[in-house]
């Protein structure tokens, strides 16, 4: 019965999850399918659980005899505290998906935990504990030779226009583009929109404007965006969303001691707060 109960309880997260819109803050949408998969498959095997309650139910009033469950004795949890124990670890994610409420997303998320600039050996690392600022990068996910023939088709898409024009779709492709081949957007006009992250690190002061990206899941969302220099008459505050257009160069950067792409704004106007601050990685 309690198994019953836990599948159940499965489902209706996934169905919470989707219907409240807090799916979208957890995996990327392209993927929301198998959040379906998980809901269907969950609720299937609670009914099978709960047939499978009923008739060992009716075995022990017929045969009057039935030391434990045969289904915990299936997985070996013979012991009380066994089943205890992995049934405290099946609730535990209930728990936290209906009880704990999503943390907003601002500035002060990358304030605490600061951000570096993904250098290439960097990129080896553990997607599940790596978190990845300015650049989003995929190469992780492949092997060399399919990432460099991925990113050279994704790039044929835009070097042939001098305007780059980022929507929330194709977000993460153009970043992890403009940062992997930089020289072949110096010079092309940009116009994206994102929030402002006003950085005071010791050698530079600067304006970032960044988008929060997912590539996979949660576990690989980073801080994506570009370093930026804003008319001298416009001054923004941290979280404060714009539209910007300029022109796109390279220049040396201080705190990372290498070049990185810079937009010169031309135009920049503030907007209101997208209703999903994130951004998904469409492969």
């Amino acid at each position: 019965m309690i198994r019953f109960l836990i599948l159940v309880g499965y489902s209706t997260l996934m169905m919470y999850l989707q219907v409240s819109g807090r799916l979208n803050q957890y995996i990327n949408v392209h993927y929301r399918y198998l959040a379906v998969l998980s809901m269907v498959l969950s609720f299937v095997l609670a009914i099978v659980q709960l047939i499978l309650w009923n008739k060992e139910d009716e075995q022990k009033v017929d045969h009057n005899e039935h030391d434990h469950s045969h289904e915990d004795h299936d997985h070996g949890l013979d012991k009380p505290y066994q089943r205890g124990v992995a049934y405290v670890l099946l609730v535990l994610p209930l728990i936290v998906g209906f009880l704990f409420p999503t943390v907003s997303l601002d500035t002060s998320i990358v304030e605490a935990k600061g951000f570096n600039f993904p250098l290439s050996k960097e990129s080896v690392g553990d997607p599940d504990v790596e978190t990845q600022y300015l650049k989003p990068d995929t190469s992780i996910y492949f092997d060399k030779t399919d990432y460099d023939a991925q990113m050279k088709q994704a790039l044929s898409k835009y070097i042939k226009d001098d305007q780059v024009n980022v929507s929330e779709e194709n977000y993460l492709e153009i970043m992890e583009l403009i940062y992997t081949y930089p020289s072949e957007f110096v010079g092309k006009t940009i116009t994206y929109e994102g929030f402002i992250f006003n950085s005071a690190q010791k050698e530079q002061e600067a304006i970032f404007v960044f988008r929060f990206g997912i590539i996979h899941c949660v576990a690989d969302s980073g801080v994506f965006g570009l370093l930026t220099h804003m008319p001298s008459d416009r001054s923004f505050k941290n979280n404060e969303w714009v539209k910007l257009t300029g022109t796109i160069h390279s220049e040396y950067y201080a705190p990372f001691k290498r070049e990185i792409p810079v937009v010169e704004v031309g135009k920049v106007k503030e907007i209101q707060e997208p209703k999903n601050q994130y951004v998904y990685r469409s492969f």
